[in-house]
């Protein structure tokens, strides 16, 4: 779902600015599940308006209001203003997975090579 600006009158992000933007809805999430908030990719592309964590997460056992992290990475001022579309929530299930703390790890072809390792 899109989550809307929650704002009085309008709200302008400088670049290199980052503010907290309420959406004005709170949410109560099932146990065994958790609500991702993602950026908005127009608003990446057209104004360089980005998410400071992304994807953040909401988990189940949280009741507050749900407000966006938000920065500016363009190089103009951005105006929000009550009702914009400012990111998008997804509500995922949650696995919740058992650690098995070992000595060693069993080996791939891959190992540990990583951060393009594996070519393009």
């Amino acid at each position: 779902m899109d989550l809307s600006a929650d704002v009085d009158g309008e709200v302008t992000i400088l670049p290199g600015e980052i503010k907290l933007i309420s959406s004005g809805i709170y949410v109560s999430i099932p146990e065994g599940y958790e609500a991702q908030i993602r950026p908005r990719s127009g608003l990446a592309l057209k104004h360089g308006i980005g998410l400071v964590n992304t994807p953040g997460t909401i988990d189940s056992d949280y009741r507050g209001l749900i407000s966006v992290i938000m920065i500016n990475h363009g190089k103009e001022p951005f105006k929000i203003k009550r009702g914009d579309r400012i990111a998008q929530m997804v509500i995922k299930e949650v696995v919740r997975a058992e650690i098995d703390v070992r000595n060693e790890l069993d080996d791939t072809m891959r190992a540990h090579g990583g951060f393009g390792h594996t070519g393009k």
